[in-house]
């Protein structure tokens, strides 16, 4: 729709971003509730980055998506951050205020465990154990979703040790650190299996990873959405295991930055996965 001067404006900071499909997904948005407003790729080189966020309010700007390699910087720049943010370590929303401050916060958790509940019918954390494949910032959102929620025991395995024991140090609670070859070993009476290293992504190395200890019971979800159907996915798939993709978590954590800005929830539907899957 045509634009006018009380258009409200969002957008998402990154470098780069041309890959980004933020505005494609706002824009869905913004046109099937016939909102006066627009979504616009903001590529930031890191350097620039304080000086990009504090414009905002000056350019009109109703707030942004952060994405990387911005998200640590943006809760160090944040006026105010929500606690989970905090823990989380990172920010991926800002809504500018009335009084031009930039509130961050954090809606990885948010669409993750929504969008296994959208996809994985009668998931709940508290169903069993759960095999977290990875530390960087992903499994960490990935980890305190799981603990919010409920769940009583985390494995934790990265090809670091190191780093997944400090991240289990950082967010504490019933955290377990697995050798990264002993993953397979690690997946016996789990009920979720989450993969949230860049293995197996379209030009990045497989993830190579034995299922035979996997319950058959057990969700299987990969938070990589390129392809959307990993290799992972789709060997659990074949065994019988019920499988996520990961486009789910980008269309479900963008739901609350939109609400901020454009005052309207909007739902995933299979046609905003459609439209989404063709930009």
């Amino acid at each position: 729709m045509t634009l006018s001067g009380k258009s409200r404006i969002s957008g998402v900071l990154g470098w780069p971003v041309a890959h980004s499909r933020s505005p494609a997904l706002h824009g869905y948005w913004l046109a099937k509730h016939g909102i006066d407003g627009a979504y616009i790729p903001l590529p930031v080189a890191p350097e620039h980055f304080e000086q990009a966020a504090r414009a905002l309010p000056l350019l009109g700007f109703a707030g942004a998506n952060v994405t990387l390699p911005h998200k640590e910087a943006a809760l160090r720049l944040a006026d105010t951050v929500e606690p989970l943010a905090k823990r989380i370590g990172a920010v991926n929303t800002l809504v500018v205020g009335a009084d031009g401050s930039l509130a961050g916060s954090n809606t990885d958790a948010f669409g993750f465990i929504e969008n296994l509940r959208q996809g994985a019918a009668g998931f709940t954390a508290s169903r069993g154990p759960a095999a977290i494949l990875g530390a960087g910032g992903s499994a960490r959102a990935v980890a305190v979703a799981l603990l919010d929620a409920g769940a009583t025991e985390l494995r934790l395995v990265n090809r670091t040790k190191e780093r997944a024991q400090e991240l289990a140090a950082a967010i504490g609670g019933p955290i377990t650190v697995v050798d990264w070859a002993e993953r397979a070993e690690a997946l016996a009476g789990v009920a979720l299996l989450v993969n949230t290293t860049t293995l197996g992504m379209t030009g990045q190395k497989p993830l190579e990873i034995a299922l035979d200890a996997l319950p058959k019971t057990a969700i299987v979800t990969d938070i990589v959405y390129a392809p959307i159907k990993t290799d992972l996915l789709q060997r659990a798939a074949r065994r019988g295991n019920s499988v996520v993709d990961g486009l789910g978590m980008l269309l479900h954590q963008a739901r609350p930055g939109f609400a901020a800005w454009f005052g309207v929830m909007p739902e995933v539907t299979a046609e905003l996965r459609a439209f989404v899957e063709a930009a």
